[in-house]
């Protein structure tokens, strides 16, 4: 009975994006950003200019307060690590039809004081390149381009940062 019990916890944890983090069961290189409509604060970036940097993918929407409530490690980080090699790159994947109006998603970054890199993916075609399923979901990926650690939800903050530490510190 209790290990029913365990699945069907496990199981509700996960659909509900508030998983476990995990490294990547075997590390493939990260897909490049396809489909995207526009990038906010940043000109046009590729995953193959990225490479020798460690790269943090975020997979958000504005409406989410899930994703509200990652914001400030993702800043926290990006003011922090950005001079050592970390780029931070919000993905905007609309959840809502609001959340698909470039000017609605403008305002959303400036209000939450956003200046890393965001991609508008409204057609979700990196969000499917990533086999994405959550908001907020978080993929590390290391200087040679290969993901390395994703966390899926809230969370687990200490051991994400650690990880950046890790991968930033690896040369």
């Amino acid at each position: 009975m209790w290990k029913s019990i365990a699945a069907a916890l496990y199981l509700l944890l996960t659909a509900t994006g508030c998983s476990l983090d995990a490294p990547a069961q075997s590390p493939h290189y990260a897909p490049e950003f396809v489909g995207i409509d526009r990038w906010f604060n940043s000109p046009s970036l590729s995953m193959a200019k990225l490479r020798g940097s460690v790269v943090l993918v975020e997979f958000w929407t504005y409406e989410c307060i899930n994703c509200a409530h990652v914001q400030p490690h993702l800043k926290d980080w990006d003011q922090r690590y950005r001079n050592q090699g970390l780029t931070v790159i919000g993905v905007h994947t609309p959840e809502f039809d609001e959340e698909y109006d470039a000017n609605n998603l403008r305002r959303a970054i400036n209000r939450a004081d956003i200046h890393y890199p965001v991609a508008q993916d409204n057609g979700y075609r990196t969000w499917n390149a990533y086999d994405n399923s959550f908001w907020p979901a978080m993929y590390l990926i290391d200087r040679t381009g290969r993901i390395v650690y994703r966390h899926v939800g809230e969370g687990d903050y200490d051991a994400t940062e650690a990880r950046i530490r890790e991968l930033l510190a690896a040369h």
